[in-house]
């Protein structure tokens, strides 16, 4: 009797392996042949599940947003105040900056060799930044897109902060005094803030 393969779940077995690969060699300079070869499996198995090297990457880049974003949320979730959540989020960050370094870099080396307005064309790039907007507004409990933005940007700026190797910029302590913003700002505005539990629960229960 055949065996019967769960392709969806190999895709995804495919993929968590590209990531080291695209991290050590750059997603210019890898070919679809060193990613075979990387993965232990012919170019014809890789072709058939990505038709091509940006269609893997793109793929990549959404599976890597949807697991990172159930592991955050598993992790910052049931904090009682916006402050608490903050500073939760510096530890994770803190806990994981290797692994957001890597990311980031893969990412830079990817737009380099993309058009930008095709890139939000594909439409995952989009998904992604609008899956990241969800996932703040539910775990922070905000409603104010401009500031949901304005949290995202800081922390890929610490990122990116910490690819070029600033050593001097701490995930705790900038976390921290985000916190001590963002509770100042929602206190003297309250209408851009909803209940977290409720939000949450919703969401990810």
């Amino acid at each position: 009797m055949p065996k019967i393969v769960d392709h969806d779940q190999y895709r995804k077995e495919l993929l968590a392996k590209c990531f080291d690969l695209f991290a050590q060699t750059g997603y210019g300079s890898i070919t679809m042949r060193q990613i075979a070869q990387g993965l232990n499996v012919s170019t014809g198995t890789l072709y058939h599940y990505f038709p091509s090297k940006q269609a893997l990457f793109e793929q990549l880049v959404e599976e890597i947003n949807q697991q990172e974003i159930l592991t955050a949320m598993a992790e910052l979730g049931g904090r009682q105040t916006l402050q608490e959540t903050m500073d939760a989020l510096g530890k994770y960050l803190s806990k994981h900056e290797d692994y957001y370094i890597k990311l980031h870099y893969i990412l830079v080396d990817f737009c380099q060799h993309q058009d930008s307005k095709q890139m939000w064309g594909s439409g995952i790039f989009q998904r992604v930044d609008e899956r990241c907007q969800q996932a703040v507004r539910d775990v922070l409990g905000i409603e104010d897109s401009t500031l949901i933005s304005f949290v995202l940007l800081l922390i890929d700026g610490l990122i990116l902060e910490r690819l070029l190797g600033n050593e001097k910029i701490s995930f705790t302590a900038q976390c921290n005094l985000l916190g001590k913003m963002l509770t100042a700002y929602l206190q003297q505005y309250p209408s851009n803030q909803r209940s977290k539990s409720e939000s949450y629960s919703a969401n990810y229960s």
